[in-house]
């Protein structure tokens, strides 16, 4: 049985890695999974909810960080180092088969600390503001998903690493989500449904 999912996963990892090859992604997708890419997003981020939500905000702020922090620190020190999944892009026979479009990385494969870590972030805000903002949870899903996708196209993580990182970071998520929801319930309440103006 684990050697007919390991078969699927690597079959499902070349139909990632080779069948959607093309030029547009080959330039886009390593950019996607570029932690360098996002700083201007996550620099908005902080400003806006600071802005915006004053001392609730740096609790926003501080909590992300916190939930980046629970995410990381399980699946690149409690998951992988206990899994020890090597990479596909270091499989001594798998290795070959591969198109590589980014650095393998030394760490362990089983659980994709991108998709983790991003996937966590993702659902701690649609907790908090999927009903101020309508968009708030397929956008946060898309910017996820796609960085998560773009770790089995670069040849650095099997698809299960994606989907188990995104479940853990998924739970992880909703867990800070509801607790700051208990701890600070006036933030839910319908008075800040209205949302505030984004600058132009």
């Amino acid at each position: 049985m684990l050697d007919k999912i390991i078969q699927f996963d690597q079959d499902f990892f070349l139909a990632i890695n080779q069948g959607l090859s093309n030029p547009v992604f080959d330039w886009l997708l390593p950019i996607l999974r570029n932690p360098y890419t996002w700083s201007p997003l996550y620099l908005f981020l902080i400003i806006f909810f600071i802005k915006h939500y004053g001392k609730v905000g740096v609790l926003i702020v501080a909590c992300t960080l916190a939930t980046f922090g629970i995410s990381d620190a399980t699946s690149s020190h409690l998951i992988k180092k206990t899994v020890k999944r090597v990479r596909p892009c270091n499989d001594v026979v798998f290795k070959n088969e591969i198109n590589l479009r980014a650095r393998c990385g030394s760490g362990y494969s089983f659980t994709s600390s991108h998709a983790t870590n991003h996937f966590a972030m993702a659902f701690f805000w649609i907790v908090l503001f999927r009903r101020k903002w309508r968009h708030t949870l397929w956008l946060c899903i898309l910017w996820a998903a796609s960085i998560s996708i773009s770790q089995i196209y670069v040849g650095v993580h099997y698809p299960l690493d994606i989907l188990c990182g995104a479940i853990v970071g998924m739970l992880i998520g909703l867990g800070t989500g509801y607790l700051f929801k208990r701890f600070f319930p006036k933030f839910f309440e319908p008075k800040n449904n209205i949302p505030p103006t984004i600058p132009a």
